[in-house]
């Protein structure tokens, strides 16, 4: 059971630590208005792993967000990814709350 306790504060330890350098990176995507579909999904792509967390997904959702006007074939397809990995039957997009960080 001690193992298993372990095992999740190291989950959540790098969840966190996930949160801040990604909410940086978006934010800079962002607010520079970067337009470089390459780096947004190379971006998109490492998120994915740590979308079983809500606040991941919030930053994962909000690029979406903004890629779409740029590139929605790939908004498209990174929507896909995400419900093949974490998504369960009958959810829109994950349970994270729509509020943007």
């Amino acid at each position: 059971m001690e193992e298993i306790k372990k095992l999740v504060e190291t989950h959540t330890q790098l969840a966190q630590q996930a949160r801040e350098q990604y909410k940086q990176r978006v934010d800079h995507i962002i607010t520079t208005q970067t337009k470089d579909v390459n780096h947004i999904c190379y971006t998109l792509d490492f998120m994915l792993d740590f979308c079983f967390d809500d606040k991941i997904l919030l930053l994962y959702r909000r690029l979406c967000r903004y890629l779409w006007d740029i590139d929605p074939v790939a908004t498209a397809s990174y929507i896909n990814y995400y419900r093949e990995r974490w998504d369960e039957e009958g959810t829109q997009f994950g349970n994270a709350k729509t509020e943007v960080i």
